[in-house]
């Protein structure tokens, strides 16, 4: 094990800026494995920016495009700075786009008067891109708000325009966290219903009875191209039952995760006070197999991942040291599981150090490991941490033992929320960064858009 620090330099206006970093390597990676940046040394921070205005930003969701760019996408209440024709001090909707080399091609905000907050994007396979998250509007970009929050969706162009937008949900606070495009072009995208308020406004599934369900469900709704609604289902317990991510699998279907505190109806197993919960649906919306995974305490599962060769891979964190969690290093420990295509656990570890540190995201490596942000408050020999929270990445191979981490942060509260390889076979992470941001980072405003590139 080894640590060192690293560099970042970043032109901009004559200005040359050095930012040291922290990262941590477990295992070193030979040339042959090094992808498309071989003049840079492992763990530098290539470069680093916070984008944002004077008040609150925060980054959900990263992606690459198809023009080897990529696009992140979250909230902001801000208007001014690098937010583009903004004027509500609401949270809206913010995409922004970005080139190969890091550099901000176009920037766009969706929302209206009200608290309207973007948590997942993709690319679909006409080239523009889909967009989900909960708000609260039924002016400006939204035409209908039926309650509280309700789950928002947009299809846009490849340049961020608006071709439609539809609001799906009831007098509740209905929340999406998820998408994904289907073979056939249909969006399916899931979150959590508020089933005690939808049965107030009639909603009939599953029968009538409000003793079926609790009061937060998991819910999954399949809409067309265009935006149509295809079929809505929920699935859950007399608790609270949430879905967070969602993955198609081989066969035409989906598997959603999240968290269970219910012991009853859909959940058949359940561990403990929270549970990861993982559910496998068919094409049409209807229960394949559900699997509760955790210990005697709590557990949220965050997202999910299919495996490459099969199954699929979910992280977010536990407290537990028992059931199905072999150990816990503190408070809340980063604990990953793989799955078989069937749901039967293969393999669980958990990472961290003696506070609380949490996953927000898994992706797939090239190589077949599997990359990891979140937040992490632990101070160890093998995790360093600048403050209160840090943004965490970290990489497991295959088989789920880790190969590096790495924490960057400044004094305040910074959360990491997404972490991909980027086409050159660099890494790119997202997330927030609290005041009074890091000493090479100046915060813009409250809480800020982070977004690094890291070899």
């Amino acid at each position: 094990m080894s640590a060192f620090f690293s560099k970042f330099i970043q032109h901009k206006a004559g200005l040359r800026i050095l930012l040291a970093c922290c990262f941590i390597i477990h295992s070193a990676c030979s040339d042959d494995d090094a992808g498309f940046l071989p003049d840079i040394p492992e763990g530098t921070v290539v470069w680093a920016k916070t984008l944002g205005g004077s008040s609150d930003e925060s980054a959900r969701s990263l992606i690459n495009t198809s023009d080897g760019g990529f696009a992140v996408f979250g909230f902001t209440s801000s208007t001014d700075g690098d937010i583009e024709g903004k004027t509500s001090v609401e949270n809206d909707y913010w995409l922004l786009k970005f080139d190969a080399s890091g550099e901000l091609q176009w920037n766009k905000t969706y929302g209206g008067s009200a608290d309207d907050r973007g948590q997942a994007v993709i690319q679909t396979s006409d080239g523009g891109f889909a967009i989900t998250g909960y708000a609260m509007s039924d002016d400006g970009d939204a035409s209908l708000n039926r309650g509280f929050h309700d789950n928002w969706v947009l299809k846009l162009d490849a340049q961020g325009n608006i071709l439609w937008q539809r609001s799906f949900g009831f007098s509740g606070h209905d929340h999406s966290y998820d998408i994904v495009e289907t073979d056939e072009g249909a969006l399916l995208f899931i979150g959590f219903l508020d089933l005690t308020a939808a049965r107030a406004d009639g909603f009939e599934a599953k029968g009538v009875n409000l003793s079926r369900h609790g009061v937060g469900e998991f819910w999954c709704s399949k809409i067309s191209a265009s935006g149509e609604l295809l079929w809505q289902s929920y699935f859950g317990g007399t608790n609270n039952d949430r879905a967070h991510a969602v993955t198609a699998s081989p066969d035409g279907g989906f598997v959603l995760a999240g968290f269970t505190e219910s012991t009853d109806f859909d959940i058949s197993a359940s561990r403990g006070s929270y549970d990861f919960w993982v559910i496998k649906l068919n094409a049409d919306g209807s229960l394949v197999w559900e699997k509760s995974l955790g210990g005697s305490g709590i557990e949220i599962a965050s997202d999910i991942t299919a495996n490459p060769g099969g199954g699929y891979v979910v992280t977010g964190h536990s407290f537990s040291s028992d059931g199905d969690v072999s150990r816990n290093s503190g408070e809340a420990d980063i604990w990953v599981v793989k799955l078989s295509e069937t749901g039967e656990l293969l393999w669980e570890n958990s990472f961290g150090g003696t506070a609380f540190d949490a996953a927000e995201s898994i992706s797939p490596a090239r190589d077949g490991g599997f990359l990891i942000s979140g937040t992490s408050r632990s101070a160890a020999a093998d995790l360093q941490n600048a403050g209160e929270n840090d943004l965490i990445a970290l990489k497991i191979d295959a088989s789920g033992n880790l190969l590096w981490q790495y924490t960057f942060g400044g004094s305040g509260v910074d959360l990491g929320f997404d972490l991909i390889e980027s086409s050159d076979g660099g890494l790119l992470l997202t997330g927030e960064l609290g005041p009074p941001g890091n000493p090479e980072l100046n915060a813009l405003g409250m809480t800020d858009l982070i977004l690094m590139k890291i070899r």
